[in-house]
């Protein structure tokens, strides 16, 4: 009797840390207890020290509770590093099993209020929350007055949010309105507004990268180079997670391997040490620097002859 007893009691626990509010009622159907016992559970879990938060009619245990920080101290990830894997899970379009279970970990473990933390204002942090919650959920929401910078309008949008970009200050998503896939930009949000309506194009949800050198975009365009000893201390200075795509040659140069979205970024990078690098296996990229340097040479010709 006692271990049955403990064994509800252990359930309650589990189910109410699980980052979800729920009330007495929803606790009963899922757990088959009476109001009475779920009550005294409760209050007996406010006795032993846990912090019991109340919203409304509907319960939690907070997972900074004195008995939790004690058994997890050397496994729990504090919340600045909870945000901070946040980030690059919802950074990184994947949908595999691994990472839903990392992101589901999470939400269970820390509130969307901490891993929508952005520094800025609560308004901004809040529209972070409600998005983040959506994504985790699958579900539809409306940007309300979203402030669109390329069409000067403001206007509702009702969209499919699937990933955050950018340290979180952009949200890919999918429009209704028009089929496509678009960024929009937080910070010109007013509001979001969770609809009860689940995703119905995930299929249609295009995937989103970051380049190395801070550009973004659907597809990504192979770039292969040899670089010197001086083009390769200056790439790992300014790009420092470019250690991963070097390896090193038999003639004492770097090979530098990576994919781009824009040619535009690291043109400027070969095109400042352009006597430093080679471009090899990238026709399309080699294209683009000679069309560039010529673009260059004629725009020279043209001022040396108006002198």
């Amino acid at each position: 009797m006692e271990l049955e007893k403990l064994g509800r009691q252990l359930r309650l626990m589990v189910l109410l840390t699980q980052n979800h509010t729920l009330s007495v009622e929803e606790i009963g159907q899922r757990l088959g207890m009476s109001r009475r016992s779920i009550y005294r559970y409760v209050e007996a879990f406010k006795n032993l020290g846990f912090i019991v938060k109340k919203e409304g009619t509907k319960y939690r245990i907070d997972h900074t509770s004195p008995f939790f920080r004690e058994i997890a101290s050397g496994i729990q990830f504090s919340e600045d590093e909870a945000l901070t894997i946040s980030q690059v899970l919802n950074s990184v379009y994947n949908n595999s099993i691994q990472v839903r279970h990392l992101r589901e970990k999470l939400s269970n473990l820390y509130s969307t209020d901490v891993l929508a933390k952005h520094g800025v204002d609560n308004s901004l942090a809040q529209n972070i929350s409600t998005l983040f919650q959506c994504i985790r959920e699958q579900r539809v929401a409306v940007l309300r007055n979203y402030r669109s910078g390329s069409s000067k309008t403001v206007s509702h949008r009702i969209v499919e949010p699937y990933m955050f970009i950018n340290e979180n200050t952009e949200v890919r998503c999918y429009e209704l309105s028009t089929n496509m896939n678009k960024t929009f930009k937080v910070s010109r949000i007013e509001s979001v507004e969770p609809l009860d309506l689940l995703w119905t194009h995930e299929v249609d949800h295009v995937p989103f990268f970051n380049d190395l050198f801070g550009f973004t975009g659907e597809q990504r365009k192979p770039v292969s180079l040899l670089l010197s000893q001086l083009a390769t201390n200056l790439l790992l200075e300014e790009y420092p997670d470019s250690q991963r795509q070097l390896s090193p040659t038999k003639d004492g140069r770097h090979r530098f391997d990576t994919e781009v979205c824009n040619f535009l970024g690291i043109g400027r990078f070969v095109l400042g040490l352009y006597d430093e690098i080679e471009i090899v296996d990238s026709p399309d990229f080699a294209t683009y620097i000679k069309l560039r340097l010529e673009k260059m040479a004629s725009r020279e010709f043209s001022l040396r002859a108006k002198r």
